[in-house]
C-alpha cells in the first residue's frame, strides 16, 4: 500500500499531480474502476432491483465496487512503480480504502438495525472519521497525530494506556464488532430463507444462537484488541452472576424461555394465538419477545415469560382447522327437520367453509319468541378473520329463509287480562 507521506513530500506530491506521468495514472485508475463497476454488474445478475451489503442498490454503493476498486488500484501500483513516479495512485489508495470502511460500516448497520435511528447517527461519525484520517494521510500529518496522542496517557493499575491505544483499539473493536453483526445476518438471512411452519421455528432458534454465539466472540476479540486483560472476565462473570440472579432475572427468564418456546415448538411463527385478551398471528419469535400481528394491523410485543408461565390458546397447534358457529331463530311452526338439511347445503357453499368437516344444524333452544338454531362449520385460515366468513354464512341463511317462505319472528309477548278486573271496569 501507499505510504503517508510527511510534509516535506506535500509540495513534492502536488507538483507530481501536473506532470504528463499524473495523466496515465488517472487514465490507469479510470480503467481500475470502469473494470470494476463491470465485474461487479456483471457478478450481480438477477439482483438488479435488491439491495444487498455487497451491491447495494446502484452498484457503487455497495462494499464490493470498492474492494475490487482498491485491489485492482494496488495492483496497478505495484506494476507502475518501477517505471513512473506515481502520484494520483498516493491519493487513490487510501481514499479507496477510507471508502471500503465506510460502505461496509454503513451497509452492515443498515441491514443489521434498518428501523434504528441512532444508528444514522454512528453513520455519519464513521464517515467523517474516516475521510479526516485521510486527509490527514495525504498532507502527512498523521503520524504528527499519532505522536501527540501517544504522549497523553493514563496509568491504570500496573498497566499505561495512551489515548492513541484507545483510539486504535476503539476502532478495531468497531471493526470486528460489524464484521460479526454481518457475518450473523448473513447467517440468519440463510437459515431463514424459504422456511415456514416448525421447520421456521428451528432455523429461527439455530439464527438466534449463531448470532449470539458470533457476537460473543466479537467481543471478546474487541476486548482484547482494546487492551482489556480477558483473565479479568472471570471476576466480571461472578458479578454478572449476581446481577443476573437479582436485577436481571426477569431478562434472562426472558432470553431463557425464548429458546424454550423454540425448541418445544409449542409456539411457531404462523400460528394463530390468545393471550391476555390479544389475539392474532405470530410474526416472530426473538430472544426476548414474540411478536403477535392482530387482524385490524396492531402488533403486540409479549415477554416470552408471559408465554410460558400464562394460560396461551394456540388454534394452529395440531390443527390449523377451526370450528366457528352462528344462530338464527325460526317461528315455532317451522319444519326444523327439513330446514336443516337445506341450511347445511346452502353453509356448504360458502367459500372458506369447508367441506370435511360438514357443517351441522341443530335445534339449540325453544324460546318465547321462535325455535333457535345452531349453525356450525369449520375453515382452514383463521389467519384471514372470521368476522367475513361469518357474516356471509348469515347473509346465505338469510337468502335461504326468505326463499323458503321462513318466519324469523320478531319479540312476541302475550297479554293476559284477569277477569275481576274486567267486570269492574264494565260496572256503571
Amino acid at each position: 500500500m501507499a505510504t503517508a507521506p510527511n510534509t516535506a513530500d506535500l509540495t513534492d506530491l502536488l507538483s507530481s499531480l501536473v506532470t504528463p506521468t499524473a495523466l496515465a495514472e488517472l487514465a490507469v485508475l479510470s480503467g481500475c474502476l470502469l473494470l470494476s463497476y463491470g465485474l461487479v454488474r456483471l457478478l450481480r445478475g438477477a439482483q438488479a432491483h435488491e439491495s444487498s451489503v455487497w451491491f447495494g442498490l446502484r452498484i457503487i454503493d455497495g462494499v464490493l465496487f470498492p474492494v475490487l476498486a482498491l485491489g485492482l488500484a494496488y495492483m496497478a501500483e505495484l506494476a507502475l512503480a518501477g517505471s513512473l513516479k506515481l502520484a494520483v495512485f498516493r491519493l487513490a489508495i487510501p481514499i479507496l480504502l477510507s471508502l471500503v470502511l465506510i460502505r461496509l460500516s454503513v451497509r452492515v448497520l443498515g441491514v443489521t438495525f434498518p428501523t434504528v435511528r441512532w444508528v444514522r447517527i454512528i453513520e455519519r461519525s464513521i464517515s467523517w472519521l474516516a475521510w479526516a484520517a485521510v486527509v490527514l494521510w495525504i498532507t502527512g500529518a498523521l503520524p504528527l497525530v499519532l505522536d501527540a496522542m501517544d504522549e497523553v496517557g493514563w496509568k491504570v493499575g500496573t498497566a499505561h494506556i495512551t489515548l492513541r491505544n484507545i483510539v486504535e483499539g476503539t476502532i478495531t473493536a468497531g471493526f470486528v464488532l460489524v464484521l460479526a453483526l454481518w457475518i450473523s445476518a448473513a447467517i440468519e438471512r440463510q437459515l431463514l430463507h424459504e422456511g415456514s411452519g416448525e421447520d421456521l421455528s428451528i432455523r429461527k432458534m439455530a439464527a438466534n444462537l449463531v448470532r449470539a454465539a458470533l457476537l460473543f466472540l466479537g467481543l471478546l476479540l474487541a476486548l482484547s484488541a482494546v487492551g482489556i486483560d480477558l483473565t479479568a472476565l472471570s471476576v466480571l462473570g461472578g458479578a454478572l452472576g449476581v446481577g443476573l440472579g437479582f436485577g436481571l432475572q426477569k431478562i434472562a427468564a426472558n432470553y431463557i424461555s425464548g429458546f424454550v418456546i423454540l425448541a418445544e415448538r409449542s409456539l411457531r411463527i404462523g400460528d394463530m394465538v390468545k393471550v391476555d385478551n390479544f389475539e392474532g398471528r405470530i410474526t416472530d419469535i426473538r430472544t426476548r419477545y414474540t411478536v403477535i400481528r392482530a387482524l385490524n394491523g396492531r402488533e403486540s410485543i409479549l415477554p416470552n415469560e408471559m408465554l410460558i408461565t400464562q394460560r396461551v390458546e394456540n388454534s394452529s397447534l395440531a390443527d390449523p382447522r377451526v370450528g366457528m358457529s352462528t344462530s338464527v331463530q325460526v317461528a315455532h311452526g317451522t319444519d326444523v327437520r327439513g330446514l336443516a338439511g337445506r341450511i347445511v347445503e346452502a353453509v356448504s357453499q360458502v367459500p372458506r367453509v369447508l367441506a370435511d368437516p360438514r357443517p351441522g344444524c341443530e335445534l339449540a333452544a325453544f324460546t318465547a319468541d321462535g325455535l333457535e338454531l345452531q349453525v356450525g362449520f369449520w375453515i382452514r385460515d383463521p389467519e384471514n378473520g372470521q368476522g367475513g366468513v361469518r357474516s356471509a354464512v348469515n347473509l346465505v341463511l338469510l337468502d335461504l329463509l326468505r326463499a323458503e317462505g321462513v318466519e324469523i319472528p320478531y319479540p312476541q309477548r302475550v297479554l293476559r287480562r284477569h277477569a275481576a278486573e274486567t267486570t269492574r271496569k264494565d260496572e256503571p
